[in-house]
């Protein structure tokens, strides 16, 4: 009998201390989780204004670049607008000097023409004189041609040369046909027979037609 209360006694204790080792236990873990989540709490709130700090920073970083970048493009287009404006003047400048230059070249071109002349006027002035007064007409006539082929030994010079006419089939691109007239010669039909006017070419241009009589 004394045993089996003993036995009982021993039942109850350690029913009673496996029972004090789970109120233990389970207040442990209840510890470790409210301290895990203020451990949580604590980072998170850490993180939260760490981000909120770096925020602004960030922020601010990046206005910066979008300033400079404003700063840097406007700087450019300042830079490309006075160029442009250099760039007209300097044109607007060269297109009157080329005007210029231009209306002294057609100047002074025209007078060194005329220049050129003035020493066969010279000689045909001094022709005249002799018309009243010569008594040898061959030699008055030599001058007379002399001064013709210096006039026209001019006009080679410059350019101006005699659009040729005898014998020479009609071109339209050189003569001007100003009648036609019947031919017995089968020969000459469709060519120049007579010239009623000289023709000229400067330069291998046309400045003016001979004006021709075409057989038919």
């Amino acid at each position: 009998m004394a045993a089996f209360l003993l036995y009982n006694r021993y039942k109850r204790v350690e029913t009673k201390n496996k029972q004090d080792m789970g109120k233990t236990k389970k207040s442990q873990n209840i510890d470790e989780t409210e301290e895990l989540n203020n451990n949580e709490g604590v980072e998170t709130a850490q993180s939260t204004n760490s981000g909120t700090e770096n925020q602004p920073q960030d922020e601010l970083s990046e206005t910066d670049t979008l300033s400079a970048e404003v700063a840097s493009l406007t700087e450019k287009v300042e830079q490309l607008t006075k160029d442009k404006l250099l760039l007209m003047a300097d044109f607007d400048n060269y297109r009157k000097r080329t005007i210029k230059e231009k209306a002294d070249l057609i100047k002074s071109g025209g007078e060194e023409c005329l220049k050129n002349l003035l020493p066969i006027i010279d000689d045909f002035e001094r022709s005249l004189q002799a018309i009243n007064t010569a008594t040898d007409i061959e030699a008055l006539v030599e001058g007379v041609n002399l001064i013709y082929n210096k006039f026209k030994g001019y006009l080679a010079q410059n350019g101006v040369k005699e659009i040729e006419t005898t014998d020479a089939p009609f071109d339209t691109e050189y003569h001007e046909a100003v009648t036609t007239f019947p031919v017995e010669d089968p020969e000459k039909k469709g060519k120049v027979i007579d010239c009623v006017q000289k023709g000229y070419t400067m330069n291998d241009k046309v400045i003016r037609f001979s004006k021709v009589v075409v057989g038919e």
